[in-house]
């Protein structure tokens, strides 16, 4: 009798396992599926990225979309805002940067995933003004002069273009000549918007913004100012890693550089003119 009961007391600590066993592999089997279900299904990813993109990552974007039937919705604006926001919680999968230290910070911070960093292009500053304006400065030191009573530049406090263009008034020595000029924008793109409308005489606006589109404008020399290295990275927090990843590499990619280069982006293996 003993040995019946410790028979039967083994058969049943056995059926125990096995059927533990079974739920294990079945959850395991169900989380796996689902994972590859996830990197299947058609997601949107939202894309915080510097006001310079905004011309350059709407066709980016459109053609990745027609490719893989995944959508993106960018949110464009002041790179030093982006960041503020990605650090307090933003739900945000790829954040392209106007100036790479954004990115090397959030990485000290672990809030970005370290082996998705990648330099995407080195943006260019230029001087612009609208085609009907009289005023065609060929040099930023003509914006002294008294005809220039309005200068707008993107807020150095936040804004990488913002701070070449204080940079580049400070190397030819006419930073406190032109303070009392100036009007901020909130990011460049908000910047172009003052000039294109008249609302200032002169905007020191990005190179993707100047080309391809009606106005005058003079490339400001890249030794007035530290490069504008520009760089991307998926965030840590994405619940879309996978689609991240592969809309960061498309954008570094064959379909993505030569629209970079159309923008007037230096791309990262090329010298500034």
């Amino acid at each position: 009798m003993k040995i019946k009961r410790q028979y039967f007391f083994l058969s049943g600590l056995v059926g125990l396992l096995v059927a533990f066993s079974g739920l294990f592999l079945n959850q395991s089997f169900s989380s796996s599926a689902s994972q590859i279900l996830l990197a299947q299904r058609p997601v949107t990813l939202t894309v915080s990225a510097a006001a310079d993109l905004n011309y350059v990552f709407k066709e980016i974007g459109a053609l990745w979309e027609k490719e893989t039937g995944n959508k993106v919705t960018f949110n464009f604006g002041s790179t030093g805002q982006l960041a503020q926001q990605i650090e307090r919680g933003a739900p945000v999968d790829l954040f392209a940067a106007a100036n790479k230290s954004y990115i090397e910070d959030l990485d000290k911070e672990g809030l970005i995933v370290s082996d998705t960093k990648a330099v995407y292009g080195r943006g260019r500053i230029t001087v612009w003004t609208r085609e009907d304006s009289k005023l065609n400065p060929k040099d930023i030191r003509e914006l002294t002069k008294p005809e220039y009573k309005r200068v707008a530049i993107a807020n150095p406090d936040h804004a990488p273009y913002g701070i070449a263009a204080r940079e580049a008034f400070q190397t030819v020595g006419i930073w406190d000549a032109i303070k009392p000029k100036l009007v901020l924008g909130e990011n460049i793109a908000q910047t172009q918007q003052y000039a294109e409308t008249g609302n200032v005489d002169v905007g020191i606006v990005a190179l993707s913004l100047s080309v391809n589109r009606p106005g005058k404008w003079e490339l400001i020399p890249e030794n007035l100012h530290q490069p504008i290295d520009q760089m991307l990275a998926v965030v840590k927090k994405s619940k879309y890693q996978t689609q991240a990843r592969e809309f960061a590499q498309y954008i570094n990619g064959p379909t993505g550089r030569p629209l970079m280069k159309k923008y007037g982006f230096v791309l990262p293996e090329e010298k500034a003119n």
